[in-house]
C-alpha cells in the first residue's frame, strides 16, 4: 500500500527535524492547543482513543493529561517511533499499528473519549464506515471530539483565488505527503535544520466537506454537541500565504476576508 509507505517516509522528515523530543516532553513541553483541551474537557481517568494518532507526541501529552490512552495509526514508522517515545518519557499510553477502519469494526475495546486532529478523515476512504466505528467502540455517552483544518483552505489557491482543489470533488487526489513540518517551522515543532528527503511515494487522500463530516457522524447514530470553526490555522500553515498569529498559529494576511482555516466537531453517543 503506496500510501502507508509514502506516510513512513514522512514521518521520518518529519521527526528529523523536531530534535529530542523525549527531552522536549520530559521537560514539560506540548504539543497540543487550546482549541483541543476546550472541546475535550477534564480527561482525568478516562479511557481515551487517539485514532490516526501519527507518531504519538499528542497522544502522549493526552496522557499526562490523566487519560488512559490508546493510539492507533497505520504507519510502521509512527508507530514504532510513539513507542520509543513513551518508553524514553515513561509516559504511558498503549499503540497499535493497524488501518484505522479494519480496527474500529473489529476491536473489542472501548472508550470513553475519541480523539483526531489535523488532516485525519481525508486519508480514509469511506467515512460511513469511519462514523459507524466510532459509534461502535464508544462508551454510553461517550463522546468524539474532531478538530480539523478547514475543507475549504484547499480551494483557495496561491494567488489567493477560488482557483484550488474543487470543494464537492469526489476523485481521491494521488500525491506524496509532504514535508509540512518543515513548511510550518517552528509553529510545528521544527527546531533543527536536519535536510528533508524528497518523498516520490504516491499517497491517496479525499476531499471530505464539512457537510459530509457532520452527516456521516449523525447517521451514525451520533449526537451532535458542537461544531465550531475559527479564523485560523494551528501549527500547520496549511497555505503558503497565511503569516504568523503568535508563536504556534497561522492566519489570513490582512486585506483577506477571514474565511475558517480550522474546525472543531464534538458528537455523543447516547
Amino acid at each position: 500500500m503506496t500510501t502507508r509507505e509514502s506516510w513512513n517516509h514522512a514521518t521520518r522528515n518529519h521527526n528529523a527535524h523536531k530534535g529530542d523530543q523525549a527531552a522536549f516532553l520530559r521537560n514539560g513541553g506540548d504539543t497540543l492547543f487550546d482549541e483541543e483541551f476546550q472541546l475535550l474537557g477534564d480527561l482525568q481517568g478516562r479511557t481515551l482513543l487517539h485514532l490516526q494518532c501519527n507518531a504519538g507526541q499528542d497522544t502522549l501529552c493526552l496522557a499526562r493529561r490523566g487519560a488512559v490512552v490508546t493510539g492507533v495509526d497505520f504507519s510502521s514508522e509512527a508507530i514504532g517511533f510513539a513507542r520509543g517515545l513513551s518508553r524514553d518519557t515513561q509516559l504511558p499510553a498503549q499503540f497499535v499499528e493497524a488501518d484505522a477502519l479494519d480496527w474500529l469494526e473489529e476491536t473489542s475495546q472501548r472508550f470513553d473519549v475519541a480523539f483526531s486532529s489535523y488532516g485525519a478523515v481525508g486519508w480514509l476512504p469511506d467515512l460511513t464506515r469511519w462514523a459507524r466505528g466510532l459509534a461502535r467502540v464508544l462508551n454510553p455517552g461517550g463522546r468524539f471530539v474532531y478538530v480539523e483544518f478547514h475543507p475549504l483552505v484547499w480551494s483557495v489557491g496561491k494567488t489567493l483565488r477560488l482557483d484550488g482543489d474543487d470543494y464537492f470533488a469526489a476523485t481521491p487526489f494521488v500525491e506524496p505527503v509532504g514535508d509540512y513540518v518543515m513548511a510550518s517551522g517552528a509553529a510545528l515543532g521544527a527546531l533543527t535544520p536536519a535536510p528533508s528527503v524528497e518523498n516520490t511515494i504516491p499517497a491517496t487522500s479525499w476531499q471530505y466537506g464539512l457537510g459530509q463530516v457532520v452527516t456521516a457522524l449523525a447517521q451514525a447514530g451520533l449526537v451532535l454537541e458542537t461544531l465550531v470553526e475559527w479564523p485560523y490555522s494551528n501549527g500547520c500553515k496549511v497555505h503558503a500565504s497565511l503569516v504568523p498569529d503568535g508563536p504556534r498559529r497561522w492566519k489570513w494576511p490582512e486585506g483577506c476576508a477571514r474565511v475558517p482555516l480550522m474546525f472543531g466537531v464534538v458528537v455523543r453517543r447516547a
